[in-house]
């Protein structure tokens, strides 16, 4: 399964370099074209809601992230 989510917030934590992320699937309130040319709108039509927080406690990815940026989540089964 893929979901495509998107920065919504970038939580600091006083006295730690760990960050928090908050994502949510993508969505516009003001609806998408019927034509269907915007992606976005795929993912909003079968997955139409989603929320996922993770904290980054790896030094070498923080800072590298910024809100309203969009990522594809892939998630496939483990043993």
């Amino acid at each position: 399964m893929r979901a495509k989510m998107q920065i919504t917030h970038i939580e600091k934590f006083e006295g730690s370099p760990n960050e928090r992320l908050h994502f949510t699937a993508v969505s516009k309130i003001s609806g998408y074209p019927a034509d269907g040319s915007d992606e976005d709108n795929s993912y909003a039509k079968f997955s139409p809601q989603g929320n996922l927080t993770l904290t980054i406690a790896n030094p070498a990815l923080h800072g590298k992230f910024a809100e309203g940026e969009k990522y594809y989540l892939d998630f496939t089964k483990t043993d």
